[in-house]
């Protein structure tokens, strides 16, 4: 063998080593890492070496070069879409993805064993299996007992679970809609009664954010926590100017298993949705994946520093809101790890001796200074403290009320924000028909709806919570939200934000003041809210700009309505449709008949190729081989090729 045979030996090797690879991705259409490029190339150059001994014959090496190439094209293509199935692309490469992949498979897997074992430890196994949960709504003695029953060992495996387990039985212990009284009451205690983390760590957390010690930070720093929360606690400190600050803190290495737990809880969401009928009726991936986007939120205080500084804006406008005190934010020692707050000297009114000093009635216009705040944040500002439970609102010394923790808010528009109004004021006169309507504004409509039904169902749900001698409680929204989901209503999430802080809230006001009647106070607030000269102001402005759109189309509607009906008698009514005028249906519209011409030309040249091969007769090429037999199998190539990649592509757009 001469050199110059090895040298074009080996240039032929590394063509096929890249041709292969690059014409397999282009017609696949994906994008691999160099490490798959060069597997598939070995795999492609791997078949052109079997494929020239299969058929290695004097008469058939030359003329079925092309058959050799092809086949060992589609064998690149096969193994490129097999492992781009199993493996999905990314940008890192594939050594790493699989790396990554199987690392997080291994710790998956070891925290779905711990999680399986808590719920052993705590008898829970069943309800995993598709065992019901009783809703409260049972009568019988035995199902009540039952629920009872459950619900400590619930809250206990939550909390032995860790921060994210906790922060779920948080969120829980606010979804009056969602749970029986009794796990209310239980899951509320994981509010306030999260073991603290280490002083040690904590320092260690700061000295990391900051770059230097805390000590050196603060004049003073106490390293015993005020409170400690599932993803957070919170330590008292004085700044260098002598103000008293409170530092909210991030425990240490809580990202890394929040993102891995809430994986798992939405798998074990998708799961138990698929296996019990009470998981369904809950709509358990819905609420998982919201839990999730609202846990993120609060992984990172840059956002809710953020939220606090809206907030704190919108308040400070309002001069006479002086019953609720919003804290200030230090920005330039804030991060996403650490929070630094100016202190609000008080007790949050989940502490048994909050409310000792405090008269029924200070209580009660406490309670009504809080429902004021929050429904203004809700009506007026658009940005609202989201989790208003009793761990987060503190009675200070002074005798004010004031709001913490502002992770978890919730945004709304003009357009909700008005529907609301008239969803209040519909509710103040009675008025069935006008809450349906501003019901029908605030959720998402089916195509098909009975709006007679709904519409009555709302007047039994009015009759049955606001007639006189009623007292409207939390089942309130419960039983409103009983009412959407008989009638297949989606709610918004903003919109179920609301009706959350509210429920939250109303919860929260029976411990600050027992007996306070929200739904009363909350008409009282809207009236006076609604009556004040500064909302005829508003609402009058608003008002001349509805009448002056609308004169403007009615100036209109004569002579279009004239066009119309002369139109119709001479019989030249048309309606013109601009077909695909939208770039976005022009584009599919191209690629549903780019893959239809695909697959009826693979269908054709297969059908030929099928034909020539069993096609007797003919044109010898060689004293092996006709003609119609080696088109029939270059034919059959490339037939095959387009159908893997038809294939591949369905496969990829279900993925």
């Amino acid at each position: 063998m001469t050199i110059a045979t090895v040298v074009l030996a080996a240039a032929s090797f590394a063509l096929f080593l890249v041709v292969f690879p690059v014409l397999a991705r282009r017609l696949l259409g994906v994008r691999v890492g160099v490490i798959r490029t060069f597997l598939t190339g070995a795999v492609a150059v791997g078949g052109v070496l079997v494929f020239s001994t299969v058929i290695r014959t004097p008469d058939r090496s030359g003329l079925l070069m092309g058959l050799q190439m092809g086949c060992a094209l589609l064998l690149a293509m096969g193994f490129l879409a097999v492992t781009d199935m199993v493996f999905p692309s990314d940008s890192a490469g594939p050594a790493v993805g699989w790396l990554r992949a199987l690392r997080s498979r291994v710790a998956r897997a070891r925290r779905y064993a711990q999680i399986s074992g808590i719920a052993v430890r705590h008898g829970l196994r069943p309800y995993l299996r598709g065992r019901g949960i009783d809703r409260g709504g049972s009568e019988a003695a035995g199902a009540g007992r039952a629920t009872a029953l459950l619900a400590r060992p619930l809250r206990l495996a939550l909390e032995e679970g860790g921060p994210t387990f906790v922060k779920l039985g948080q969120v829980l212990a606010t979804r009056h809609d969602l749970l029986p009284p009794a796990f209310i009451s239980e899951l509320s205690r994981l509010h306030y009664q999260v073991p603290p983390e280490p002083a040690e760590r904590i320092a260690q957390q700061l000295h990391t954010e900051f770059g230097r010690p805390p000590e050196e930070v603060f004049a003073s720093y106490d390293p015993e926590p005020l409170a400690a929360a599932s993803i957070a606690q919170v330590h008292l400190a004085r700044l260098h100017s002598g103000e008293r600050v409170v530092v909210k803190v991030q425990r240490p290495g809580v990202r890394p298993g929040v993102e891995r737990d809430l994986d798992i809880i939405r798998r074990i969401a998708r799961l138990l949705e698929t296996r019990a009928h009470w998981a369904r009726t809950l709509g358990m991936i819905e609420l998982a994946e919201g839990f999730s986007a609202s846990v993120r939120e609060e992984l990172d205080f840059r956002i809710e520093a953020r939220n606090l500084t809206t907030v704190r804006a919108a308040w400070e406008q309002r001069k006479a809101d002086t019953s609720v005190v919003i804290p200030d934010t230090h920005e330039e020692l804030s991060g996403e790890l650490v929070l630094v707050l100016e202190e609000l000297p008080g007790k949050p009114i989940s502490a048994d001796d909050a409310l000792a000093a405090a008269s029924p009635a200070a209580q009660a216009d406490l309670a009504r200074a809080l429902l004021g705040n929050l429904l203004t944040q809700i009506l007026s500002d658009g940005t609202f403290h989201a989790d208003p439970h009793p761990g987060n609102i503190l009675l200070l010394d002074d005798g004010r009320v004031g709001l913490v923790d502002f992770g978890s808010v919730g945004r709304l528009d003009g357009q909700v924000r008005t529907a609301l109004r008239r969803f209040l004021m519909a509710v103040d006169h009675a008025d069935s028909a006008a809450l349906c309507d501003a019901l029908l504004d605030l959720v998402t409509r089916p195509e098909e709806i009975d709006e007679q039904g709904l519409e009555r169902s709302l007047g039994r749900f009015m009759a049955r919570h606001f007639t006189p001698g009623a007292v409207p409680d939390v089942k309130v929204f419960v039983d409103l939200f009983r009412v959407v989901s008989q009638h297949g209503l989606g709610i918004p999430p903003e919109v179920a934000a609301v009706f959350r802080a509210l429920a939250t809230l109303e919860g929260t006001l029976a411990r600050l003041s027992p007996g306070f009647d929200i739904v009363a106070e909350s008409r009282t607030w809207a009236v006076r809210q609604f009556t004040s000269q500064a909302g005829y102001a508003s609402t009058g402005s608003s008002t001349q700009n509805e009448l002056y759109s609308a004169l403007s189309v009615l100036r209109r509607l004569p002579r279009r309505l004239d066009r119309v009906t002369s139109a119709l008698e001479a019989g030249r009514l048309a309606v013109n449709v601009r077909l695909f005028a939208d770039s976005r249906d022009r584009r599919y519209f191209r690629a549903l008949v780019h893959e239809i011409l695909l697959t009826c030309l693979a269908a054709t040249l297969g059908l030929m190729a099928v034909i020539l091969l069993h096609t007797t007769g003919g044109p010898m090429v060689t004293r092996s081989i006709r003609l119609f037999e080696m088109l029939g199998y270059h034919l059959l190539v490339i037939s095959g090729v387009l159908c893997l990649r038809i294939v591949f592509a369905i496969f990829r757009a279900q993925r």
